[in-house]
């Protein structure tokens, strides 16, 4: 694992090694940060291996250490994605269980230490199975998920978008399918960005994954629907490393609601303190 450290004077960014361990040692795994450390959710551990792994594993940047999580039932995915909900929950959505694609949602409780199956909702409309998608954190009732439908043989020449709306409370999950495509895509990456203009929205943008070298736009929010905040001079908040009381003092500052949903829109090392630029969703 290695972190990106903010040269001076224009000399850019170098990155540098801060963790060597052999439980980081995977691919097509996913890898989410949630109340300052790693969680790292199954994958292929070897070359040339065909079973996913259901281990979950938890890298504390502040320690430097990684540690296998006890919890048990993890879900046995690779090529899947997972977003922070709520902070306490690591929801993992979709991907290859060995045999199958799936749409399925499974969440570890990081407060109780368990893995929990949810249930879809009734008027859900899943995907036919989803890998190597990307699904963004909105809310903590709101992802949006894009990219691979089904198996290459059935792969369209485009690919839809869902909003996959959670219950936490309930345990439950919805998908519903939005009214627009984008070009069929697989392994690709998408970021959450702010629009430019005198009122600025926010898009979502998918990177890669087809032979398109164009970005593709796979949601917009119009002005005052996502928030973000930032430092009196433009920049975003520096915390000390992983303490969130810093973080919630500049939360008050800068009036994030009360318990409003955070979405993380970019996590860098800047020495060992965490930059992070916080967003949240309002309420629909």
């Amino acid at each position: 694992m290695a972190g990106a450290v903010g040269g001076t004077g224009g000399s850019g960014w170098t990155w540098r090694p801060v963790a060597r361990d052999p439980l980081l040692a995977r691919a097509f795994h996913s890898c989410t940060e949630l109340r300052g450390r790693f969680y790292l959710v199954g994958g292929l551990l070897a070359r040339g291996a065909r079973e996913p792994s259901s281990d979950t594993v938890v890298f504390d940047p502040a320690e430097g250490q990684a540690v296998r999580v006890g919890a048990r039932g993890g879900p046995r995915r690779s090529h899947h994605d997972a977003a922070p909900v709520g902070g306490r929950w690591l929801c993992v959505v979709g991907g290859w269980d060995g045999s199958r694609r799936l749409a399925t949602v499974s969440a570890l409780d990081t407060e109780r230490g368990v893995w929990e199956a949810w249930t879809a909702a009734p008027g859900s409309c899943p995907p036919a199975g989803l890998s190597s998608h990307t699904c963004t954190h909105l809310s903590d009732r709101e992802l949006r998920v894009a990219g691979r439908e089904g198996g290459t043989r059935t792969q369209r020449r485009y690919g839809s978008i869902y909003t996959l709306m959670l219950d936490p409370g309930a345990r439950t999950y919805c998908y519903k399918e939005e009214g627009y495509h984008t070009v069929s895509r697989s392994g690709h990456c998408a970021a959450l960005l702010q629009s430019p203009g005198p009122h600025p929205g926010h898009q979502l943008l998918l990177f890669g994954g087809c032979n398109s070298a164009e970005p593709e736009v796979a949601g917009h929010w119009s002005h005052g629907k996502i928030k973000a905040f930032s430092l009196p001079q433009g920049g975003t908040t520096c915390c000390p490393p992983f303490d969130g009381t810093a973080c919630k003092s500049r939360e008050q500052w800068a009036g994030v609601p009360a318990g409003a949903s955070r979405t993380p829109a970019s996590l860098m090392f800047c020495g060992w303190a965490l930059c992070c630029a916080v967003w949240w969703r309002n309420s629909d």
